[in-house]
């Protein structure tokens, strides 16, 4: 059922409730949009992918973080912190149309392969909390350690990694039982995951020990650490956050907080490449589907950075909203 959000008036809930009217979500694919999320505005601003326009700020619930597209890009899913709720955006008409009570708190989350559950962590609580979206109901609850973060889905279904931040764990959740399997001890702090293309390593980003850890999944060992040193910062500026890998997992980029560049990293090698200066405080990190284009959210400069992956040069800044967290792109 729609519930109110906090931000709702009477006329904005009477145009919610109209919603389950709908049998489906109307169809958009390949817009080409650009999707951040605003901590501070409430917001998901939506840029033209081409001139990079503002085309419309989608309101939310409040703090939104992570996004992510349903399995057909017709839906976007927003995980509102402070609105305790995962709020669903239809890309055709550009509007929050449902909203989904996953607990308090949720930060990150990822869809499980056939993208009928949800799962998500809920940092306050300590927990993983798994949603069946057919259902729309938690039907799981598994504990993890201190304000959870990162979530990753394994490709064949059968595992979901937890990052805890205070625990420095990475929790090995096993899906058929909902329960954990192994704990993970990484760096300090760890935050985002990003899974190698043979399926074979999971990487992980600890901010506060400004290392990525590389964790094998047959094992569930750590058998390397990515390293970083920009030059003209300390080491406790470097405080990787964001993550992705290249389809064809030869390359990686690593996001660097508070050190103001994104690293580029050859995955074989597990060595940096480059380092590319972008705005301040990077976090959020995404490739365009071509992977010609990476788009890095800057959360203290309240810009998006949109780096040529060819020539590994920024090509433009583009003001966006206040603490700007995560960025998508539906393309």
């Amino acid at each position: 059922m729609y519930k109110k959000p906090k931000y709702c008036t009477t006329g904005s809930l009477f145009v919610g409730l109209l919603s389950l009217l709908v049998v489906a979500p109307s169809m958009a694919k390949d817009t080409g949009y650009l999707f951040v999320s605003s901590e501070k505005d409430h917001v998901v601003s939506v840029l033209d992918g081409k001139t990079y326009e503002k085309v419309k700020d989608i309101k939310t619930a409040e703090r939104p973080r992570g996004l992510k597209f349903s399995l057909d890009n017709s839906l976007l899913y927003v995980a509102c912190g402070d609105g305790d709720s995962i709020d669903i955006i239809d890309i055709a008409k550009l509007e929050v149309v449902d909203q989904l009570d996953v607990g308090e708190d949720p930060e990150r989350f990822d869809l499980s392969p056939d993208g009928r559950y949800l799962y998500a962590s809920n940092e306050d609580d300590g927990l993983l909390t798994v949603f069946d979206l057919e259902q729309k109901k938690t039907v799981a609850e598994v504990e993890v350690g201190d304000e959870p973060e990162g979530v990753m889905a394994s490709p064949d279904g059968r595992t979901v990694y937890v990052s805890s931040e205070v625990a420095n764990m990475v929790h090995v959740v096993d899906v058929e039982t909902n329960a954990v399997k192994v704990n993970v001890l990484v760096g300090n702090r760890p935050r985002r995951f990003a899974l190698t293309a043979d399926g074979k390593e999971v990487w992980i980003s600890s901010e506060l020990a400004g290392n990525v850890s590389v964790i094998d999944t047959e094992t569930n060992q750590v058998i390397a650490e990515v390293t970083f040193e920009p030059k003209g910062f300390r080491p406790e500026d470097v405080t990787p956050v964001g993550l992705v890998m290249t389809r064809d997992g030869s390359t990686a980029y690593v996001t660097l907080g508070s050190a103001n560049h994104v690293a580029v990293v050859d995955v074989a090698s597990r060595k940096v490449l480059d380092y590319v200066l972008v705005g301040r405080r990077p976090w959020g990190v995404t490739l365009s589907r071509d992977e010609k284009m990476l788009y890095v959210t800057n959360g203290k400069s309240d810009d998006l950075s949109i780096i040529d992956t060819g020539s590994r040069k920024v090509k433009r800044s583009v003001p966006v909203g206040r603490v700007p967290y995560t960025v998508v792109v539906d393309d």
